[in-house]
């Protein structure tokens, strides 16, 4: 399809990626619909720690994650868990990571990701921007911190030697350590600062801006679910009549996929977090990560949140209200300044087992695109994403290589 081809595109997915892929494609002169049924915006999208984590290169499929893999297991006090009701789910999403885990898929999987983070914050700008929004994305790094002082010396010599990116890494000033340490109920033993990295200051007010800047421009949401049928060599949507479909619709486009033909070994990677007001916490603290427990806190405008946890489950399996309460321990036990009543949430992050996106065209089904899969890097990866689905609707080079995110790397 060349730019000024009349016709409709349909976005199957409302979270961050459908959403911003949905404004570029707009800008770009295109008529956009997007289909997401998600009416009280559960999606991962608006629940996750809101870190622009531009220095996450390392996929998760890697030797380190298999050496210490014993050491994470959440029946050991780690984040790490496998519910055996949804052993079906994840034993062979499993066998492919381990697959993936090799020394040189793990190299190849880091240049991959670290060509996509590179422009990551700068493309968050742009998009903060032109949603009017600049406000919304705040550029002040984070802190990782440590109890323990031979935690503190290890995990700070691994962040030194770990390939971060664009992102810059220091001690943190005694300052900075004073003030860390009045979060907690003793004083801590070491930290770190990230530069380069960021944060959005509050996630239901990015949706609503997303949301207002996409019917701005003339795009429109159908609050439905739908599917795809293959019709000869062409997809066609379920419940609207569209031109091309770009499937962004996080877990949900395993099923859509493979209607059309496609592998897609993805999970629903579970993450847990609670929320509660944010009372003295400081408005101005980056997000914190307390490494030894695997948490994330963040403060957003109005709430702090508390988040960790990855569970390899299904979709449809209960939440694991245990995940809550160690949480809630762990806030409790560092005596951080966060005070109940807490609101719980748990969402699926959509994750393929080489921990990379899917981002392309469709070989069976030419009208047919897709983005997903990005795991812990959605929020990060979003605009980047967004640019790259603009140049491949209209029939134009992406400006990054995106070999390595084909989706037929599965089949």
């Amino acid at each position: 399809m060349q730019r000024g081809f009349v016709g409709r595109t349909g976005i199957i997915g409302g979270g961050v990626i459908g959403l911003c892929t949905g404004i570029r494609l707009l800008d770009a002169g295109h008529s956009v619909v997007i289909v997401d049924d998600d009416s009280q915006a559960s999606a991962a999208s608006w629940g996750n720690a809101g870190h622009i984590a531009v220095e996450q290169v390392a996929p998760l499929a890697s030797p380190a994650m298999i050496r210490t893999l014993p050491g994470k297991l959440f029946l050991r006090g780690g984040p790490l868990s496998f519910p055996p009701r949804s052993g079906a789910a994840w034993l062979p999403f499993g066998l492919r990571l381990l697959a993936a885990a090799t020394p040189s898929r793990f190299g190849r999987g880091c240049d991959a990701l670290r060509t996509l983070l590179e422009p990551a914050m700068s493309d968050w700008e742009a998009m903060a921007a032109d949603i009017g929004a600049p406000g919304l994305l705040k550029q002040d790094g984070h802190y990782v911190l440590w109890q323990d002082d031979a935690a503190a010396r290890a995990g700070a010599a691994a962040w030194r030697a770990a390939d971060i990116g664009t992102a810059t890494v220091r001690p943190a000033s005694e300052a900075e350590i004073a003030s860390l340490s009045g979060l907690c109920a003793r004083p801590i033993a070491g930290a770190i600062r990230f530069s380069g990295s960021g944060q959005i200051a509050d996630l239901d007010q990015l949706r609503v801006a997303l949301e207002t800047a996409f019917a701005a421009r003339g795009g429109k949401i159908a609050r439905e679910r739908s599917s795809i049928v293959r019709a000869g060599d062409r997809a066609e949507l379920s419940c609207l009549d569209v031109d091309r479909i770009v499937v962004c619709a996080g877990v949900r486009s395993r099923g859509l996929m493979e209607a059309i033909g496609h592998k897609v070994p993805m999970i629903a990677e579970r993450g847990y977090h609670i929320r509660a007001d944010a009372g003295p916490w400081p408005e101005a603290m980056p997000p914190v990560v307390f490494e030894e427990r695997s948490m994330i806190v963040t403060r957003y405008r109005d709430c702090v949140q508390a988040a960790g946890f990855v569970e390899l489950s299904r979709i449809d399996a209960p939440a694991d209200p245990r995940k809550w309460e160690r949480l809630e321990r762990h806030v409790a036990e560092l005596g951080l300044p966060v005070a109940g009543p807490f609101r719980r949430w748990m969402g699926c992050r959509p994750t393929l087992p080489d921990y990379l996106p899917a981002i392309g065209r469709s070989a069976l089904a030419p009208n047919l695109y897709y983005a997903f899969g990005h795991q812990h890097l959605g929020l990060t990866l979003a605009p980047v994403t967004a640019r790259l689905m603009t140049a491949l609707v209209a029939g134009e080079r992406p400006a990054l290589p995106i070999g390595a995110f084909d989706i037929k790397r599965f089949a």
